[in-house]
């Protein structure tokens, strides 16, 4: 996600597992009974340690003799309605994985709480490469273009997926994704709010009201970036997307312009590109990105200050959620606190991207 705190290093602190807290540890025995019931091929013992990321769904390596597995629950205790849902990452990638479309190859999910404490899924281990600074350090500028590339183009590849033909025609509304999405994070930002925040109410007002047309309906990811693909060890192309959590039916450009988010947040260990010499980096300009992105799928795109609004005023919302939990004690991973603290600096910029957007300032 964009606007992240300067401090962290974060291909140091993300990449990577470390022993499960007491908090995150799970009943082996219980998960090892489901393992031999569900997955084909299972051979136990199972030991298992926690990635680092993974704000919303406590993500698992699960490590076996044979094969390496990896598990996302839901957060165990109280959860906000229509968060967390596991089960609509596992539909998304079930149904993708036979297009050859680049997702973690699915296992079984469980849907019974009692097995572990919370709902589940099992994926493959995706062995490839995980990035997380935009700047792509260590990198020569052929290279940097060619993931820059692979992103764009893999994105536009999702959006030309008939949802229909590939089982997922009923995975969401075809039509008024953002109206529905802004609904639906209005709500989840109230359901968590912990401050008054008068540019939050502001943006819960104007937005709804000044939504651009929507012109096509895709498969959209709703969180894809650069941290959430797995590239390929030893070629640029994208091993797997992760992270399906917020995908549904909905607007491409609204899916299009989060990515285009990072050509506007300042390069600062992560995602963000501002400030750099993109040309020298051989990394793409926004206008190349969007160029690439259009000449392949054909979509139209518009001046996108409205839907880097809406973006940052999602983005908020899910950040409030995370507050939420850090103030309540379920937060995943160990960066949420510092992850909460950045809900006001997005409403802001989401209020700036607004106004320029059209909304009276």
């Amino acid at each position: 996600m964009p606007e992240t705190n300067s401090m962290i290093d974060y291909d140091a602190e993300m990449v990577g597992t470390v022993e499960v807290p007491e908090r995150d540890r799970i009943d082996l025995d219980r998960l090892t009974e489901w393992f031999a019931g569900n997955v084909e091929g299972f051979i136990g013992p199972i030991t298992y340690s926690k990635f680092k990321g993974g704000q919303s769904n406590p993500t698992y390596r699960i490590d076996t003799p044979n094969q390496s597995y990896v598990l996302r629950r839901q957060p165990f205790g109280k959860l906000l309605p229509s968060a967390h849902a596991v089960d609509r990452e596992y539909a998304a990638m079930a149904a993708l994985g036979p297009t050859g479309f680049p997702v973690p190859k699915t296992f079984g999910l469980c849907e019974d709480p009692e097995v572990i404490g919370s709902k589940f899924f099992v994926m493959g281990l995706a062995d490839g490469r995980s990035l997380w600074n935009g700047a792509l350090p260590g990198l020569t500028p052929e290279h940097r273009r060619a993931i820059y590339e692979a992103m764009i183009d893999t994105m536009a590849d999702l959006h030309l997926k008939d949802p229909a033909a590939i089982g997922l025609g009923t995975f969401g509304k075809p039509t008024d994704y953002c109206a529905r999405q802004i609904a639906r994070w209005s709500s989840q930002y109230k359901l968590s709010e912990t401050e008054h925040m008068p540019q939050m109410e502001r943006l819960i007002e104007w937005l709804p009201a000044t939504i651009p047309p929507q012109h096509e309906s895709s498969v959209v990811h709703g969180d894809y970036r650069l941290d959430n693909l797995i590239f390929e060890k030893d070629a640029h192309r994208v091993f797997a997307v992760l992270d399906w959590e917020l995908s549904t039916l909905g607007d491409p450009i609204a899916d299009l312009s989060y990515l285009m988010l990072n050509w506007h947040n300042p390069a600062d260990g992560r995602a963000g590109l501002l400030g750099l010499d993109l040309p020298a980096l051989g990394i793409p300009t926004q206008d190349e990105a969007v160029a690439r992105y259009v000449a392949r799928t054909g979509y139209p795109v518009p001046p996108m200050d409205w839907y880097f609004a809406y973006n940052l005023f999602r983005l908020a919302g899910i950040m409030q959620g995370i507050k939420k939990r850090v103030i309540d004690g379920t937060a995943s991973s160990a960066h949420a606190k510092a992850m909460s603290e950045r809900v006001g600096p997005l409403v802001e910029r989401a209020h700036q991207f607004a106004v320029a957007a059209g909304m009276p300032a």
